[in-house]
């Protein structure tokens, strides 16, 4: 092999935009003839980065250029692109090819449900496999034979019993993945790399390529890439380039990063700073066997440099923890960051509305380019949407996850329906989900899914496709009519989700069953739609991967894991779309923006846990073994999370941001904020776009709602009004006002749980048959009790919950009414419709239950499952309700009913001195009135309000006595925040 006697390693200093300057210098140096450049190879890290050199070389191109062959050494189809950039390798490539990824994740997945102690789900062998699948990686990159995990368990006997176990489990488990893979003709895709890449150092060494090699921007440190640079290095026409290697750190400080050398005596290794910016960089050199002295200064700038003195000072703000006491005698030139910008905001809201009107401000300037640079995907995606209020759709190249994409979340839908045996809510969010029907039969099929929306409005149905038709063909209660309606069209939809719940109901499910029944299902629910453009050909190509791998994959799935099984492999695919963005402005994650640079560079979320993020735990393999086998500590990506900021502070123009507190608590300033804070002793602030964030969506006058009084002409307004709305009416007319005169009902929650209302219904509902057909007798109350509850119409949750409460209430009736007979009072009719006219106003109401007493007077009565209204209410005016019947009785309102009332109670069902059900009367008492001039004083009190209200034109003012109106249904149609609290404020 011809080799250069001495490397030829350069590094590009963060102050230059490293694309740029690397086109300038290979234009400088091999643009001399026309196809100078085209003889030339560039391995570079990844496609990203090769698009990035693309366009720099485009920039230079004045009269065109025929560009070197750019090949990514992490590419998975590597040797395809080296076979198509070089000569075919020959009998080295002769390499079995990679298992394919999903059929990796899911063989690994078994392996785990295997030898994992417990019966643990498909799920969480999913989950496991995925951090198994991140430590063999590892193992396979550093060139650790697993074999060495067996020697741990003896000789560290003081590892805890957790991990002992945790090793014994992955030393089984790694000693059958090489055999199933051989079963397979596959090997791991790492391992391919790895020998592809040492196959092409083996043929360099014996053989120099025709032109010239450069290795540009790599900065792994994996043994095969640092041998495979180590040979560039050395050839004639080779080069190696290093994106932002220190080259004038002090050697003291160059050697404290480590790797260090072993303990003479306890053959103990001290831990390296796996942390520092210049740590892998450090790794690299010393595996390529290359000094720091060796390697030179890229001579070439791109021409949107910043000033050089910036590589210093960020060089000095990097430094290692103990010798950051030098800050105190640097001078003004090394610690200044002229160029470089911080921002501040309160919160992740306010940041975002802040990068993005920054982003918005470099578009006024022509040809400029803006890029933010985040790990915070949140805030990404913030920033987004700030930017569409003006047109602008920035190229986001970390895309979204397919998960959070249509075809995603349809198929997620699907399964979460299927999942809880089709509950209203995901089984309503399903049929409403825009690909579901799309085209012309959308708005037919969106009536039908609103009108079954209304019809399982309430407690939650049986389960399964058959409970829903079940529910819907009971058309008893006040639904009926909705039920009636919704059936049709539910008829048609429960063919098209049949083969789903037979799929999802079997005894023995199988991923490959319900993955089929997935991909059938969103074919039946939205033809193509589910399959179109890049999300749905993402979503494609899943399913395509998954349903055949997931025959190798776990034996144990319970369908109800499914949905978080199938989102966990939908997180781990990005959507990108393929055109339609900004061509000047920019979102990049750390990965993607290295090599990259902008006009304007915006560094965001530098707080503890986003920028660095948290180290995530390996499971698998214990601190302290990582450590004795040389694999990366847990801390090391926050080295190479330093090294990405330090690159992009070398930008022209830097904006550094972060939030004081996140969405739940105060937050950490990063590491680095707190570094570049104490060592420039403040970074410049930017203030006009804090300013302009909070303004933005300012109006400049504040005009709140005053509160509403409508008044319609007296002819208008009801002369109709129940016993029960009468309060209403009076605490807060504006309600009474929505409900009878606009005709604005609350809608009951979706699948709610049985609430009081509902509850009184049903007991009401066993009254009522108790008295008319079983004559009131008490020893038949609690069977009638248990009858109607055991009906399939019954909810199960209060079957299961409320019934036992419910026929201990029903036994102390029984008790009640017994007492009663034996005292001469007698139950003389229940849910008795009645009506009288009143102040030119038709007043009705329905009493629960009128008895006669033994001296021939009425008894009215009322069952309550809650609190009874005490005398004081009824003091006040409020609470007249048995008042108002007994004022209907006194008028004849009640069919076969005369007498004249003298007794009021409440029947209540709630707990009182440890019993269940007691005896209480709006009347009588301390401060209450008498019996006899309760009807009377009702009867004022109801003349009064609707000769105000109904007959007068008396405004609907809200809320006029908020104490008696707890209800808050029409809250927000009264604007109720803008003006409840001023008008005494301002008064």
């Amino acid at each position: 092999m011809s080799s250069s006697p001495r490397p030829s390693v350069f590094t590009i200093p963060p102050h230059r935009a490293f694309a740029d300057a690397l086109a300038a210098g290979l234009i400088a140096r091999f643009g001399g003839t026309k196809t100078g450049l085209a003889q030339g190879l560039i391995l570079v890290p990844n496609n990203r980065a090769a698009r990035a050199i693309t366009d720099a070389f485009v920039r230079r191109s004045d009269g065109g250029l025929l560009l070197p062959r750019l090949v990514p050494v992490g590419d998975p189809e590597l040797d395809e692109r080296i076979g198509g950039a070089l000569e075919p390798l020959g009998e080295e490539s002769e390499i079995p090819p990679a298992v394919e990824p999903t059929e990796r994740l899911f063989l690994l997945a078994r392996l785990v449900q295997q030898h994992m102690p417990g019966d643990i789900d498909a799920a969480e062998a999913l989950r496991l496999a995925e951090d198994l699948a991140r430590t063999l990686d590892q193992l396979l990159i550093e060139e650790v034979e697993p074999s060495r995990l067996r020697d741990f368990a003896a000789d560290l006997p003081d590892l805890s019993l957790h991990w002992q176990r945790s090793l014994e489990r992955l030393g089984i488990i790694l000693d059958r993945w090489p055999a199933l893979l051989k079963e397979r003709g596959r090997i791991d895709l790492t391992d391919r790399r790895n020998r592809l890449l040492d196959a092409l150092s083996s043929r360099w060494r014996r053989k120099a390529p025709a032109g010239f090699v450069v290795a540009a921007g790599i900065n792994t440190t994996a043994p095969a890439v640092a041998r495979l640079l180590g040979v560039v290095a050395r050839l004639d026409e080779g080069m190696v380039v290093l994106p932002a290697l220190d080259t004038a750190m002090p050697e003291e400080e160059w050697r404290s990063l480590g790797p260090h050398d072993p303990d003479p005596v306890t053959q103990r290794r001290r831990p390296s700073i796996e942390t520092h910016p210049q740590f892998h960089l450090k790794l690299l050199l010393d595996r390529m066997g290359v000094g720091c002295a060796e390697v030179e200064r890229w001579r070439w700038g791109g021409g949107r440099d910043a000033p050089a003195v910036r590589s210093r000072a960020i060089a000095n703000a990097m430094a290692p923890a103990f010798y950051t006491s030098k800050w105190q005698g640097l001078k003004p030139a090394e610690r200044r960051l002229t160029g470089v910008r911080a921002l501040e905001l309160a919160d992740p809201a306010e940041e975002a509305q802040a990068i993005a009107i920054a982003l918005r401000e470099a578009l006024e300037e022509p040809g400029r380019t803006a890029a933010l640079v985040t790990p915070d995907r949140g805030l990404a995606r913030r920033v987004s949407a700030h930017l569409r209020r003006w047109g602008i759709e920035a190229d986001d190249s970390a895309g979204r996850p397919l998960s959070e994409m249509p075809p995603g979340t349809l198929l997620l839908g699907i399964a979460a329906a299927a999942a809880e045996q089709f509950a209203p809510v995901p089984l309503l969010a399903l049929l409403k989900h825009p690909l579901v029907m799309k085209g012309e039969g959308r708005l037919d099929w969106l009536e039908g899914a609103r009108t079954l929306d209304l019809a399982l409005r309430g407690p939650r149905p049986p389960a399964g496709l058959d409970g829903v038709t079940e529910y819907l063909s009971d058309w008893s209660g006040r639904d009926a009519d909705l039920r009636k309606r919704a059936k049709p069209w539910w008829q048609q939809v429960v063919p098209l989700l049949r083969p789903l719940e037979r799929a999802f109901g079997a005894e023995r499910p199988t991923l490959a069953r319900l993955t089929a029944a997935l991909r059938e299902t969103a074919s039946a629910l939205s033809g193509d739609e589910a399959w179109a453009g890049p999300a749905g050909r993402a979503a494609a190509d899943l399913l395509a991967a998954a349903e055949p791998a997931s025959a190798s994959g776990p034996g144990r799935v319970q369908a109800g894991n499914f949905p978080p099984l199938l989102e966990q492999l939908m997180r781990q695919v990005a959507v990108r779309p393929p055109y339609g963005q900004h061509p000047r402005i920019f979102i990049w994650g750390l990965l993607e923006a290295r090599l990259q640079s902008a006009d304007l560079m915006i560094l965001a979320g530098l707080n503890e846990g986003i920028w660095p993020a948290l180290p995530t735990p390996d499971p698998w393999l214990a601190p302290r073994i990582r450590h004795e086998l040389g694999l990366p500590s847990l801390e090391r990506r926050i080295g190479l999370s330093a090294h990405d900021l330090a690159s992009a502070l070398g930008g022209r123009q830097v904006l550094v941001t972060r939030a004081r507190r996140d969405a739940r608590s105060p937050a950490i300033a990063s590491r680095f904020w707190l570094r570049l804070e104490a060592m420039t002793g403040g970074l410049t602030r930017s203030p006009h776009h804090k300013r302009w964030a909070r303004a933005l969506d300012k109006p400049a006058d504040h005009c709140p709602s005053t509160r509403p009084a409508p008044s319609p002409p007296a002819s208008e307004r009801p002369r109709k009004i129940s016993v029960t709305e009468v309060d209403r009416l009076k605490a807060d007319p504006f309600a009474f006002y929505a409900r009878k005169m606009l005709r604005l009902s609350a809608l009951d929650a979706i699948d709610a749980d049985p609430s009081p209302a509902w509850r009184g219904t049903a007991v009401h509902g066993v009254l009522e048959q108790w008295m008319k057909h079983d004559d009131c007798d008490p020893a038949r109350l609690r069977a009638r009790a248990e009858a109607l509850l055991a009906e399939s119409s019954a909810h199960p949750l209060m079957r299961a919950l409320w019934q036992p409460r419910l026929l201990e209430a029903i036994d102390w009736i029984a008790e009640e009414v017994a007492k009663n007979k034996a005292e001469g009072r007698l139950p003389l009719k229940a849910e008795a419709y009645g009506k009288c006219r009143l102040a030119g106003v038709e007043l009705y109401g329905i009493a629960d239950r009128i008895d006669r007493a033994a001296d021939e007077s009425l008894v009215i009565l009322d069952y309550k499952t809650g609190t009874p209204p005490g005398p004081k209410a009824v003091a006040e005016g409020y609470s007249m309700q048995l008042g108002l019947l007994g004022l209907i009785a006194e008028n004849g309102g009640f069919e076969d009913v005369e007498g004249i009332p003298a007794c009021f109670e409440y029947w209540s069902l709630a707990k009182k001195n440890g019993k269940l059900g007691y005896v209480a009367s709006p009347v009588g008492g301390k401060h209450g009135i008498e019996a006899a001039d309760f009807t009377t004083i009702a009867a004022r009190n109801f003349i009064a309000a609707a000769e105000a209200w109904l007959t007068g034109e008396e405004p609907f003012t809200a809320k006029l006595h908020p104490e008696y109106a707890p209800y808050g249904d029409y809250d927000q149609l009264m604007r109720l925040d803008e003006w409840y609290g001023r008008e005494d404020a301002g008064a």
